[in-house]
């Protein structure tokens, strides 16, 4: 099994379905020790993109996807890791089964920047798709954005 930790607007059944249709929803659970943010403000797009970082006490809600091979070279395409944007790391998932192994998309540059209002709302509703809980969702749009 080949399982992908999607967070962020990722976090989205149906969006996932579109871009890995081999690859099926096994679970979710959580990133611990892991804290949502964004970077790459300096890029000139109309965000900064979300990422995650290594922070002690934080957690990130995810879902785990088993990916099929194919999916995983067009979800490399997508997630700008061919580019050179984003990585892949190995990770650990606590679930209610135990802790899995997974990999994650992380930006490989400096955090730093808010998101857009409407690029925060895209990635609250689909954490609240995949089930995150009331207060992770809450917490999401309590963040600060920028106003433009």
């Amino acid at each position: 099994m080949l399982l992908y930790a999607a967070y962020a607007s990722n976090l989205d059944p149906s969006r996932m379905r579109a871009y890995c249709p081999h690859s099926p929803l096994v679970g979710t659970g959580w990133l611990e020790g892991w804290r949502l943010t964004f970077a790459g403000e300096d890029l000139g797009w109309e965000s900064p993109l979300a990422t995650i970082v290594e922070e002690f006490g934080e957690r990130v809600f995810v879902s785990l996807y088993d990916v099929h091979p194919f999916d995983r070279r067009q979800l490399d395409e997508l997630e700008g890791a061919t580019a050179g944007l984003y990585r892949r790391l190995q990770v650990r998932v606590a679930t209610l089964d135990g802790d899995v192994a997974a990999w994650v998309y992380v930006f490989d540059g400096y955090e730093g920047g808010h998101p857009t209002k409407w690029y925060l709302r895209e990635i609250a509703d689909a954490a609240q798709k995949a089930g995150a809980p009331d207060d992770y969702v809450a917490a999401l749009l309590a963040r600060p954005t920028d106003p433009a």
